[in-house]
């Protein structure tokens, strides 16, 4: 398709952007408008099946100094994950570590500064808190929601 012909349907670049992100969310199933907290774990579900279904690009190569940082900081987070995941199994430690790896990256900081709008000191305390919370659900013996779609939490436990 010519660029002529893109602009033909579309007045700009923004608008053809616009109307691609409005397709992938139908086409995801997703619905924005009116959205309720309740639905949260539902609507990432929707979203992240979706994008699953694409394949993901290659990666650049890392450079080799930040890799083994990478690797160092996985290894200590599985380290220190060990004892409140004893028994786990070790999907579910993969999961664990993971997530809190997500949550202390500079990226994530970087999105609640930058994208949010939030102050660097507001950032560093959200991003701890929900670290907390984590680190809560761990030593309580929750572990993330099983195949089936009900949460992993202890025996005996509701």
């Amino acid at each position: 398709m010519s660029e002529r012909t893109v602009y033909r349907h579309f007045a700009s670049e923004r608008a053809l952007r616009d109307a691609v992100m409005q397709r992938l969310e139908e086409e995801a199933g997703v619905t924005l408008e009116g959205f309720r907290l309740e639905e949260l774990a539902d609507l990432t579900t929707r979203i992240l099946a979706y994008v699953s279904s694409f394949p993901l690009a290659p990666r650049t190569p890392r450079d080799p100094t930040v890799a083994a940082g990478n690797q160092r900081q996985r290894e200590a987070l599985l380290t220190a994950l060990g004892p409140a995941t004893k028994g786990w199994p070790e999907v579910d430690r993969a999961i664990a570590g993971a997530v809190l790896d997500v949550l202390w990256a500079p990226v994530s900081y970087e999105r609640l500064v930058t994208d949010w709008e939030i102050s660097p000191e507001d950032a560093i305390r959200g991003i701890t808190w929900v670290i907390s919370l984590v680190e809560d659900a761990l030593r309580s013996g929750h572990r993330p929601h099983t195949s089936d779609g009900s949460l992993g939490r202890p025996p005996g436990q509701k």
